[in-house]
Order: C-alpha cells, then sequence, then structure tokens
C-alpha cells in the first residue's frame, strides 16, 4: 500500500487511562507484529514529557521509547516519530525539544502561546513520515481524560482525530481501579472523540483471566465498546519509564543474597536516561535499586550516579540530602554517567546559567575525580563508537553509544587518567589512575550495553567481592522486543490488528 502524500495512513493509537499504564510497551509491540507482517510501519509520538532520550542517526534527539519503537519498525530513529520532547527541569520549567533540536527552556504557563506553532510542527512532521509508510502506530501520553488539559492537547484526542486513527484505551489492572477507569474515561472524553475508541486493553495482569469475565461483560454493555485483549504481567524489559512512578516505588533498602551484587543508583530529581543501566539490570546476579536518601544507602557493591537534566541542582541536592558525606567515604566502586560524570568531578562551572535554576557560576562537585566542568550553550548530540581503555588491559574495547550533554570536562592533573576515547581521540571518560576500574565516569549513554566491555567490568567487581568470574548474559534488544511481541500477540491477534487498520500485507 503506498501513501500519497495528500492521504495518511491507516493508524492505530494506543491511549492509557493514566501515566505508566503501559503504552509505550504495547505500542512497541505492535510495531513488531505489524512488522513481521511485511508491513512498513513506524511509531509517532507527538509530545513526550520524558528525561530518557535518545540520538538519531543525524544528531537530533527523541524519547527512548520511540526509537525502541523503530527498531522493532526496523527503522532508524527519525525526529519526525518525536516532534516535541519535553525535557521537566522543575516544577513549572522544561526544556523544549523541537524536531531533535533545544529550542531553549519553556514555563508551565507560557505552553499556551506556542501552542498554535507547535502544533503545526505537529502536523507537518506527521504528514512528512507517514506517507512513507503502509500503516502507523501512535502514543499518546497521560491520560486523554486529563479535561483540564484538553485545551492545550497535541497529543491524545486532537492527534487520534487528526490522524484518524483507531484508539485503544489501556488501563493498568494492576495497580487496581482499572475498570472504573475505562468507564470515567469514556465518560469524560466528548462524543466524537468517543467515537474514536476501537475497544479496550487491561495490561499487567497476574491471574486468572476468566475471573474477569463479569466484570468484562458489564463495562461492555455501559460503554458499548469491546475488549481487545487482557495482556499478562511482562516483567520490565527496554523501555524506561517516562515518569517517577516506578522509580519511587523501587526506591527502598534492599539486602540481596552474598552472591548477588547490590547495584545503587542515586536518584537525582531530575534523573535523566535510567536505561543506561537496564543491561546491569537484566543480569540474573545483579540486583539494581534506586536511591535517594542515606537511609537507603546500605553497602553497596557499585553505586551508579546517573544522567541528569540539571546537573548542578541534583549536585546541590546531592550535598543537602547526605548522600555526598556518605560517597565520599565509601571505598567500593563508583561509575558516573553524563551528568553523574560531571558531578563526581572537582567543580562544575555554568556562567551562563544554561544547565540549571541553581543560580551560581560554579559550585563544587564530590572530587572524586580531578576534573572541571563547564556548561555550554551548544550541545553536544552524537551517536558514537568509542574505545575503552583501562590500566593493566592489553587492547582497548570497543563500546557504542550516544552522547547528550552540555559543556566540556578536563583534567586537572596526572591523576586523571583518559579511559574512554572518542573516534578522534577525544577523550570521554575519565577514570582515578590508581584504581580506573573503581572510580571512573563517561559521557557515553549506553556503555553497558555492551556485552564485552560489561562482561570485563562485572567480573572485575565480582572478584573484588570475592566470587568467581562468570560469563556475562548478552544483552540482545531484538530479541527482547520479540519477546514481548510473542506475548501481546497470543491475546491480540495479528489479524484484529489488522482488520482495525484495513491493511493486508
Amino acid at each position: 500500500m503506498q501513501c500519497s502524500e495528500h492521504r495518511l495512513p491507516p493508524a492505530l493509537m494506543v491511549l492509557g487511562t493514566c501515566s505508566n499504564a503501559g503504552k509505550s510497551l504495547i505500542a512497541m509491540a505492535l510495531c513488531r507484529m505489524l512488522r513481521r507482517l511485511g508491513l512498513r510501519v513506524a511509531p509517532f509520538k507527538a509530545q513526550n514529557m520524558a528525561l530518557n532520550a535518545a540520538v538519531t542517526p543525524d544528531g537530533g534527539e527523541i524519547g527512548r521509547a520511540q526509537a525502541l519503537q523503530a527498531e522493532a519498525c526496523d527503522l532508524l530513529p527519525d525526529v519526525r516519530m518525536n516532534p516535541l520532547l519535553l525535557k521537566p527541569m522543575g516544577d513549572h520549567t522544561a526544556e523544549l525539544v523541537v524536531l531533535g533540536k533545544s529550542s531553549g527552556i519553556l514555563r508551565a504557563q507560557d505552553f499556551a502561546t506556542f501552542r498554535a506553532d507547535l502544533w503545526e510542527i505537529v502536523q507537518k512532521a506527521y504528514a512528512e513520515l507517514a506517507g512513507n509508510f503502509d500503516c502507523m502506530i501512535l502514543e499518546g501520553a497521560g491520560s486523554p481524560a486529563e479535561i483540564n488539559l484538553r485545551e492545550h492537547d497535541l497529543v491524545n484526542m486532537r492527534m487520534a482525530l487528526h490522524a484518524g486513527a483507531g484508539v485503544l484505551l489501556t488501563a493498568d489492572i494492576d495497580r487496581g481501579g482499572a475498570f472504573a477507569a475505562l468507564v470515567g474515561t469514556m465518560a469524560l472524553l466528548q462524543e466524537n472523540e468517543r467515537a474514536t475508541v476501537r475497544g479496550y486493553i487491561l495490561n499487567k495482569f497476574r491471574g486468572d483471566a476468566s475471573l474477569l469475565a463479569p466484570a468484562i461483560r458489564e463495562v461492555e454493555a455501559l460503554t458499548g465498546k469491546p475488549f481487545l485483549a487482557t495482556i499478562p504481567w511482562i516483567p520490565k524489559v527496554l523501555l524506561p519509564d517516562e515518569d517517577s512512578v516506578s522509580i519511587q516505588a523501587a526506591s527502598a533498602r534492599h539486602n540481596p543474597p552474598a552472591d548477588v551484587l547490590d547495584v545503587a543508583v542515586i536518584q537525582f530529581p531530575h534523573i535523566s536516561n535510567s536505561s543506561d543501566f537496564d543491561a546491569l539490570a537484566s543480569e540474573p546476579d545483579m540486583a539494581l535499586r534506586y536511591v535517594d536518601r542515606p537511609a537507603f544507602f546500605g553497602s553497596p557493591d557499585l553505586v551508579i550516579l546517573p544522567g541528569s537534566r540539571t546537573t548542578a541542582d541534583d549536585c546541590d541536592w546531592l550535598f543537602r540530602s547526605g548522600l555526598a558525606e556518605l560517597l565520599l567515604g565509601y571505598s567500593g566502586h563508583i561509575v558516573g554517567l553524563c551528568g553523574g560524570f560531571q558531578i563526581m568531578g572537582r567543580t562544575l562551572s555554568d556562567p551562563l546559567g544554561e544547565d540549571c535554576v541553581f543560580r551560581m557560576s560554579t559550585i563544587k562537585g564530590l572530587d572524586l575525580l580531578p576534573l572541571a566542568t563547564s556548561f555550554a550553550k551548544e550541545k553536544t548530540l552524537r551517536t558514537v563508537c568509542a574505545r575503552m581503555v583501562h590500566q593493566g588491559q592489553n587492547e582497548a574495547l570497543p563500546v557504542l553509544g550516544y552522547e547528550i550533554h552540555r559543556g566540556e570536562t578536563i583534567a586537572l592533573g596526572p591523576d586523571a587518567l583518559p579511559v574512554c576515547i572518542g573516534p578522534d581521540g577525544d577523550v570521554l571518560g575519565y577514570g582515578l589512575r590508581r584504581d580506573p576500574l573503581r572510580v571512573w565516569g563517561t559521557y557515553v549513554h549506553g556503555i553497558f550495553d555492551c556485552d564485552t566491555f560489561r562482561n570485563v567490568f562485572v567480573n572485575h567487581i565480582r572478584r573484588a567481592k570475592g566470587l568467581p568470574s562468570r560469563a556475562i548474559c548478552p544483552y540482545r534488544r531484538r530479541e527482547a522486543i520479540d519477546r514481548v511481541a510473542d506475548t501481546v500477540s497470543q491475546v491480540l491477534r495479528v489479524e484484529v490488528l489488522q482488520g482495525l487498520l484495513g491493511v493486508w500485507a
């Protein structure tokens, strides 16, 4: 099926009754199911509010979920798949990324001013992208029943109506209240919006699905819409949460068995790119948890300082929370990624106020590494093939990833050992010369996805704990995508999708 430039292709949109209902995962599964049929399918999310981002081959920035959905479609990520990306910086401000490039800081009260222009950008991006495909899978944000936001909606029902998309309304049954959420959402939608809904999906179900039959019949009778599928609980894979619901639930003390490595991720207020350590979390003998206060710190084998959208503010929070004191007295392994890498240094300078709302030109870092970082106006956005070089290794280990950061980090003396070298010989990470595998950091996101390097690093920590080395589990995103698609296809047949879309391979 070839679409002319004047005709939009058939589309389905996954909407949810709440945040974290599993929209991204379901959309990814639908993309993969349709692609397996040989259909040309692409993902689209008009507006994303997330601190988990990916970099496109041409140096643009989009939501991480849309990049993975693109992979499910056998496509490279494209900025048109997520034309608007909002990266929260505080309760009332966010960085606005338009078609992959930063457009400055936007206050909540200013959104209405730019809404018309942004809607034009969304429409153009969708038309250009969709014109090349047989069908489209769209994703909404939050809930379409947030009627206080209806006037400014660019991503939910307004987009569904514009694309002529049939809506699959998804509820998180594990959270509870799923049937009430579905009925309530339908009641709050306008009549033309309700008409777009093709049916319901219950997500994250654990148990005997036959027990749901009476409630399903009643909701179908009340709303006149069918239930299309009950998707079983799928363990968290691949797709990072776009809000803090799941991270907050994971922030607790944890005491794993002695043969399991305890990994503590510092939960900055503006933590970004939490997908950086998904490969570590997938290892069966590594227990990963989030820590946002000293009481939860415990005695981890590895501490990760993750990325941050407001690095200087999160560095200040680290000292105010009391966690900095614990980190300075900690003798185990510490790794910093992007913003966390910058915080490991001696100083952070922000003379232009580009990085944060914490208005000081220079603040102190943890001084775990003799480094200085100075933020700049321009953001570095690129995919990168680098080399990890550690003292004592015979050869460098190749790593693939991407950079998303502002500013430059330089060494302040010989104790800073370059450990991550970019394709042009530029230094993308430093370690402590006397023990570079124990204390180090890098600008390269996705470094732990690289099996060879992860094997070296994980076994270094195991040996330090007195455990024997072992082979790591290969981290294969495509296999994980296929497993999710297999699970969804067992309860939502691909023929049903084809019927809803009106497309056939």
